[in-house]
């Protein structure tokens, strides 16, 4: 017998008693040192375990790393201990994992977290609630249920009666926790199809009868649902998963300011009310933070379109609604608060533990339209979450929320949100500063897009003809998507790319290098040595793929 309770030809053994230690208590002594080991390191140093342990890409293809994990058979007895599992992960899986945590990490919207978001997520996982019923939460519920009101609050303020009204209500909801933003986006839009296609006399809803008897009980050929064109690709999956078509998503061109054309979206619409009779549409979305580019979408003025035409407006702020805590900056998300639906990460820009995704509604009785009853979990008349939710089980990710709220305060967000934007701006300075770039869309929050292209490139580019620029950004694109991969390899620093579309007579699709700034400890003079690192690539061992 060996200390966990069974041996066998030297390896480990389950019997009862091996069960029993391992699901109640540790193993042995060697299995606490090294949990105290490594968690004490994490609770109590994270960056510097982060520093210590994980790279930013190591230079290891994945090819290679696919290599090491072929096994597909699960053993019948158990493989190691605890502690071996534990130390695995820090010497084999941790250095090839990334380190957003970085402040040389500037290129996704996944980033640092502080410290303190370890201890919550411990607490919460040990806890184990199921928020989808009161019977495995309790009073996490009602904490689910007042955080909601925090943030409700946030964007739409509206007056102490209609919170006091609300926030407890069993019969009425501001809104939902998701595993993302892209169950957001489908949640309200969900919401948006089954209020639009309600039940009447003899018609049951669509939620029950379905899509096509719903276009026919309400004389419509199909629904569409129009954002700009950078909108979030998951508003297309929402468009498949509702049953409306990916394809009646209908983008909307943008400005040279990277924001919806406010003109062109007035002509789509009266060309569907003109020429497409029997077209409805869904929903109109506005962007509080594009993806690519960090634009915000003039919120206000889509909002008049909404109500002037009797249209659902939903904002995907899944990045830029936490800066509302701003007051330099939440002037940027004005007209938010007019919004029917609004979508936010708290993974992103509340610095939250994957995953954490939120909807809103300003109407507190609108996720009515989605709500299911079961005889065993969710019954008619009781209080449980899960009654108005995409997800069945859901883990109770409100209470790291909640907690993060009084350890921040809105200042302390506020903080980190102006950072990030006061960052950005330098940033773009900068590199308007270096002849051999060019930035592309100066930031409104703290995200930014730009590309190498030498001096004397710029020269011809502007002189060039349609066909002249159209080569030159073919060759420009291919420099730039050796740069930031090669830049990624050297596991140094890490920049994302992404491609900006562009009409031919401009030279077509730009690829671009892109910057998303929201860690605190990311200073300017960290961006500067970005830059001169690739500078130096571009100048050096790359200097051929930028010559034109």
């Amino acid at each position: 017998m060996n200390e966990a309770g069974g041996t066998r030809r030297g390896g480990l053994v389950a019997t009862p008693e091996t069960l029993r230690r391992v699901f109640v208590m540790r193993e042995n002594d060697s299995a606490r040192e090294t949990l105290v080991k490594y968690m004490e390191q994490i609770l109590f140093g994270l960056q510097d375990f982060l520093r210590r342990h994980v790279g930013i890409t190591e230079e290891v293809p994945i090819k290679e790393l696919s290599s090491r994990y072929m096994d597909s058979t699960i053993s019948l007895e158990p493989e190691k201990r605890l502690a071996e599992v534990i130390t695995g992960l820090i010497k084999e899986i941790a250095p090839h994992a990334v380190n957003v945590s970085s402040p040389y990490f500037v290129g996704h919207m996944t980033g640092a977290m502080p410290f303190f978001m370890v201890h919550l997520q411990t607490i919460v996982a040990a806890l184990n609630q199921n928020v989808v019923k009161v019977e495995t939460s309790k009073v996490v519920s009602i904490v689910e249920k007042e955080t909601l009101a925090k943030i409700h609050r946030l964007i739409f303020k509206l007056d102490d009666g209609f919170y006091n009204a609300h926030i407890q209500s069993p019969s009425t909801s501001l809104g939902g926790f998701v595993e993302d933003g892209t169950l957001a986006n489908l949640t309200a839009l969900w919401v948006a199809r089954d209020r639009l296609l309600a039940p009447r006399d003899g018609f049951e809803g669509v939620e029950r009868e379905g899509v096509p008897a719903a276009y026919k009980e309400y004389g419509i050929d199909r629904l569409v649902v129009i954002v700009s064109q950078l909108g979030h690709y998951s508003l297309r999956k929402s468009g498949g998963v509702l049953g409306i078509g990916n394809q009646n998503v209908l983008p909307v061109p943008v400005d040279r300011h990277n924001k919806i054309d406010v003109n062109r979206l007035r002509a789509l619409l009266d060309d569907l009310r003109a020429n497409e009779p029997k077209t409805r549409v869904l929903a109109l979305v506005g962007i509080a933070g594009a993806t690519e580019t960090g634009t915000v979408d003039p919120l206000e003025r889509l909002a008049d379109i909404a109500q002037e035409r009797g249209i659902h407006f939903h904002v995907d702020a899944a990045w830029g609604g936490p800066t509302l805590f701003s007051e330099k900056y939440r002037h940027v998300l004005s007209g938010i608060e007019r919004a029917d639906s609004v979508t936010i990460d708290g993974h992103k820009q509340f610095y939250m533990p994957m995953t954490c995704g939120m909807v809103y509604f300003k109407d507190p009785n609108a996720m009515d339209a989605i709500a299911y009853h079961s005889n065993y979990v969710a019954r008619p008349g009781s209080v449980d979450l899960g009654i108005r939710s995409l997800a069945g089980s859901r883990p109770s990710t409100a209470l790291i929320l909640h907690g993060a709220l009084k350890v921040m305060g809105q200042r302390g967000y506020a903080l980190l949100i102006d950072h990030g934007i006061d960052l950005a701006r330098e940033f773009a300075l900068e590199i308007q500063r270096r002849p051999n770039f060019q930035l592309l869309t100066p930031p409104e929050l703290n995200i930014l897009t730009y590309r190498y292209c030498p001096a004397n490139v710029q020269e011809w580019l502007d002189a060039a003809n349609c066909e002249e620029r159209r080569r030159i950004t073919i060759r420009l694109n291919r420099g730039n998507m050796l740069l930031q991969r090669r830049q990624r390899e050297h596991g140094k620093s890490f920049v994302s790319r992404t491609t900006l579309r562009r009409p031919e007579q401009r030279g077509g699709d730009m690829v671009v290098l892109r910057s998303v700034l929201m860690n605190p400890m990311t200073t300017i003079g960290i961006l500067k040595e970005i830059l001169d690192e690739q500078e130096a690539m571009a100048r050096g061992e790359l200097a051929k793929a930028f010559t034109v």
